[in-house]
C-alpha cells in the first residue's frame, strides 16, 4: 500500500507539469486527424478542406475568435474534447493557417 502512495507525488507533479506546458500544436494537428474535422470542411467547401482557413472573408479574425470557434465545433459536433484539447487544436490552426500573434 505505501508504493501506490510514493509514487503520488511523482504523477502530480507529471500531470502539473503537462499541463503548465500550454497549448501544442504537435497534439491540435492528431486531434484534428483523430476528429476527421477536414471531413467536414470538405464538405462545406465542397472540395477544399483548407478553404474554411484560408478564405479572404474569414469570419475568424483574432485568435480568441479562433479559440471560439473551435469550441463551438466541439459543443455543436458533440466531439467530447476536453478544454485543452480545444486549445492543441486552436494553437495548430493558429501556427499552420492564421499566424495570429500569441500573448
Amino acid at each position: 500500500m505505501r508504493a501506490p502512495l510514493l509514487l503520488l507525488p511523482a504523477l502530480l507533479t507529471a500531470a502539473t507539469m503537462t499541463f503548465a506546458a500550454g497549448p501544442d500544436a504537435v497534439e491540435g494537428k492528431k486531434l484534428v486527424a483523430e476528429k476527421k474535422c477536414e471531413i467536414c470542411h470538405n464538405n462545406v467547401t465542397m472540395g477544399d478542406a483548407k478553404a474554411v482557413y484560408l478564405r479572404k472573408d474569414r469570419k475568424v479574425t483574432t485568435l480568441s475568435k479562433l479559440k471560439s470557434q473551435v469550441a463551438a465545433c466541439n459543443t455543436e459536433l458533440n466531439l467530447g474534447l476536453f478544454p485543452e484539447d480545444e486549445e492543441h487544436i486552436a494553437a495548430y490552426l493558429n501556427r499552420e493557417y492564421y499566424k495570429f500573434p500569441v500573448k
